[in-house]
């Protein structure tokens, strides 16, 4: 008896799962928020430098007009505007006259901002940013600090998946809950980058481990059945927490009090861990570990919770144990992910995927950490993405009912860097068609990522297969720290970014059309599977297809 059967005695749909699902999805709306925290408290504001002519009142010629004072205290920029980053050693007086031009001064006639920056807060009354003025010279230190928090996301990956197999799911959700709640109120408190950027590290620790044990106790206390429902479910909450980020932001313009808002509820989620008796937990990781007595346990308060008062009679160690014998059996024969490189067709596919998800993530994270360079309205820009990714998600399951796994990954990939691209080519004055571009990019990125999470098990065989997903996570982790990376170069070759998010999707798609389709496909179980499918497939057969679930968010 396999262990989906004994969840089936004590209650494998009543109460404890709607309510385990209805908890855990409220504490998932939290989380994008700080994913997606540093498009609105790291937004960069209009700035100039400081001057004393025009922003000291009292040295300010009286009969000047501060447009005038500015023409004077200010060269032009690139975009003929008033620079950014450098001003005049010295008034330049003659620039009032009628007929005076551009070119009446020379390079030599300005100097950076020596004494500091003045800011627009007319969008944003406080951003870290202006307040560390991380601008001009310091300006590659934001997406520095971007991928320092998904650093942190990569590192959480790791450490918390081995501490969860060793000390269970609960305590580490708890512990890192805990952990995120102090690190992300505290930032308020930052006295400097440097330190800001370190709480945002051990924030981003949390989240990690918050995501991986969330998902981890929906997916070992749900029926295999209700899994997939489960799961798109837990994304199209995601989506939402992106929707609910763009209207606080827009209602929060200072970025100590966004960030107060959107931490101090994670707080709760420590109480609730604690308090509420649908989050126990996982009975398969107790009988693993060998703890038996605590599963029964746990096993008997799902059954009083569902109302299955007869399971207390027929459910005993010894029933625990032979239903467990298979998933022991997985445990002793644990793989290692260099078994992923020991037989070419393996080869072929670790590395052709681990190539696919880090590109989806690098240029993912690429577009949506850099709202304001997409359009002058980051709030609707952030309620827009959360909207279409809530659609892209639900509509999936249809694209995956009707086309092949190869043609949904591929094609939407590549119309995802398309669109990357497209918008490089539109002048910044066109904003609604760039904000076009922008979303139907995002959508695209949605559907790929959803896709990739389908396809991914179908190509492994079942003893490699959690070896290559913790394998191919780690790859999309790796982009998602290079992906905001790539935005320091922006003051040397403002090209490189936009144009590196959209070829290299495209390019990634061309790699998934020499992978094999699996649509239709029985899981494979052995590598014997996979060569047999290969030889049907070269033999134009298929076998007849098969209806599964998936764990798709």
């Amino acid at each position: 008896m396999a262990f989906s059967d004994l969840l089936e005695q004590v209650g494998g749909e009543g109460l404890f799962q709607a309510l385990q699902v209805f908890t855990l999805l409220l504490i998932s709306v939290l989380l994008p928020s700080q994913l997606l925290l540093d498009n609105f408290s790291a937004a960069v504001p209009s700035h100039r430098c400081w001057v004393h002519v025009l922003d000291n009142s009292s040295e300010a010629p009286a009969n000047l007009t501060p447009e005038a004072l500015l023409t004077v205290s200010i060269p032009l920029g690139p975009n003929h505007r008033p620079h950014q980053c450098r001003r005049f050693r010295q008034p330049q007086w003659q620039l009032l006259d009628p007929n005076a031009t551009a070119t009446n001064w020379s390079e030599a006639a300005t100097e950076p901002c020596v004494d500091g920056w003045v800011y627009d807060l007319s969008t944003f009354t406080s951003t870290i940013v202006a307040e560390w003025d991380l601008v001009c010279d310091n300006q590659g230190l934001k997406p520095l600090g971007q991928s320092i928090f998904m650093t942190g996301v990569l590192v959480g990956s790791f450490s918390w998946g081995l501490l969860s197999y060793w000390l269970g799911r609960k305590p580490i959700f708890r512990w890192c809950s805990l952990q995120m709640a102090v690190a992300s109120t505290s930032t308020i408190f930052a006295p400097n980058f440097l330190v800001y950027c370190g709480l945002r590290f051990l924030s981003a620790l949390g989240l990690a481990g918050i995501i991986l044990t969330s998902v981890t106790l929906m997916v070992e206390w749900t029926t295999t059945r209700r899994r997939a429902l489960t799961m798109t479910m837990l994304g199209c909450t995601y989506s939402l927490g992106q929707v609910a980020l763009g209207g606080l932001a827009f209602f929060l313009r200072d970025w100590r009090t966004l960030h107060l808002v959107v931490s101090t509820p994670v707080f709760a989620t420590f109480l609730i861990s604690w308090s509420v008796q649908w989050l126990p937990e996982s009975a398969r990781w107790l009988i693993i570990t060998g703890k038996p007595n605590q599963a029964l346990q746990e096993l008997k308060k799902v059954a009083r919770i569902n109302g299955h008062t007869e399971a207390k009679k027929t459910l005993s160690i010894e029933v625990l144990m032979s239903s467990m014998e298979e998933e022991m059996a997985s445990v002793k024969a644990h793989q290692s992910v260099l078994d992923l490189f020991r037989v070419p067709v393996l080869r072929w596919r670790s590395l052709s995927l681990f190539m696919v998800d880090f590109a989806l993530m690098f240029s993912y994270y690429g577009l949506v950490l850099d709202l304001q360079n997409l359009g002058s309205d980051v709030f609707l820009l952030q309620v827009l993405f959360g909207a279409v990714d809530f659609l892209g998600r639900s509509t999936n399951t249809f694209f995956l009912r009707f086309f092949g796994r190869r043609v949904i990954l591929a094609s939407f990939q590549a119309v995802a860097g398309l669109s990357i691209l497209a918008n490089v080519l539109v002048p910044r004055d066109l904003q609604t068609l760039r904000v076009v571009f922008a979303v139907l990019g995002k959508g695209c990125f949605g559907v790929s990522l959803t896709c990739f999470t389908v396809y991914n098990p179908e190509l492994f065989p079942t003893p490699l297969r959690m070896t290559a997903n913790g394998f191919l996570q780690s790859a999309g982790r790796l982009g998602a720290v290079v992906g905001p990376l790539i935005m320091m170069t922006r003051q040397a070759l403002p090209l490189l970014p936009p144009i590196s998010y959209g070829v290299i999707p495209i390019v990634s798609s061309l790699i998934v059309l020499f992978l094999p389709e699996t649509r239709g496909l029985p899981l494979p179980d052995t590598i014997q599977d996979l060569e047999s499918q290969r030889s049907a497939a070269a033999r134009g057969k298929r076998p007849e297809e098969i209806i599964r679930e998936s764990t798709l968010f």
